[in-house]
């Protein structure tokens, strides 16, 4: 009786140092799993307040996916589904490789590059030459398995929670890793872009990694096919004026090249 009581009590220490999204990504899934929540109930279980789960409801609820009422909420509807790696890599496959050719060109010659997790991304990483010597970090299993036997640059791996969805590293473990890093560029991917939407995931722990790639570097490429324009999902972790270049395809119109150079970035059409 006392080992089950002890390991409640570090459960709810390990939740009451969640962060934000990963705190509300565990509501959804248990709203979903149980058809309700309730206030006082998740306030005890995260080690957190009242006042603290209300905001997370909320924040919820505008979002769609959970709908308040007096004392808790109730699930809003089934969940987008986020396509998995190989879908998402047969999707745009012939512009994806364009994208990522036209993105090697922006990589500095020498010096720190993060690769997000994504499958052009994954693609760029492929592309790296054998008298690469750049040093660089990543999140992402594909990314890192391309570049393990690289003979030229030095690899730094980010640790976390796997999401096996991307195969992508999440949560605190990774948000720490990123929070010591200043790199010359971030390559970043995103499935939704547009000058309202800004950038967008559906998932909230993977949009705090890229929210913090964004900020640990001193130049951002953000590479994305032009079918994501005007894509928007759940969770948000950035804005175009965070962004230096997009590469994207031909697909993306003038008039939308336009608007999207209107608020900072540069546009390549690969």
């Amino acid at each position: 009786m006392v080992g089950l009581k002890q390991a409640r009590t570090d459960m709810k220490r390990t939740q009451s140092h969640m962060y934000a999204p990963e705190r509300q990504q565990e509501i959804l899934r248990l709203a979903q799993k149980q058809g309700r929540v309730d206030v006082p109930t998740l306030a005890e279980d995260f080690g957190v307040t009242q006042e603290t789960i209300r905001r997370d409801l909320s924040a919820l609820d505008r979002a769609g996916l959970l709908h308040r009422v007096h004392g808790g909420a109730l699930p809003a509807g089934a969940l987008h589904l986020e396509p998995g790696l190989a879908e998402r890599d047969s999707t745009a496959a012939t512009e994806k490789e364009r994208i990522a050719k036209a993105a090697l060109a922006l990589l500095p010659a020498e010096g720190s590059v993060i690769l997000d997790a994504g499958t052009t991304v994954s693609r760029l990483a492929g592309l790296l030459p054998a008298d690469c010597g750049l040093t660089v970090v990543t999140n992402a299993l594909p990314v890192a398995a391309r570049l393990a036997d690289h003979p030229g640059l030095t690899l730094h791996l980010v640790g976390g929670r796997l999401r096996h969805r991307t195969q992508a590293a999440v949560d605190a473990w990774a948000l720490r890793d990123l929070a010591d890093v200043h790199a010359d560029v971030a390559v970043i991917a995103t499935n939704g872009f547009s000058p309202e939407g800004g950038l967008s995931t559906p998932d909230l722990a993977e949009a705090a990694v890229k929210r913090a790639m964004l900020t640990g570097a001193r130049r951002v490429v953000l590479v994305a096919d032009s079918s994501k324009y005007g894509a928007r999902h759940f969770a948000r972790f950035g804005s175009l004026d965070q962004v230096d270049v997009l590469v994207t395809d031909t697909g993306l119109t003038d008039e939308q090249a336009a608007a999207i150079e209107n608020h900072g970035p540069e546009v390549i059409r690969a």
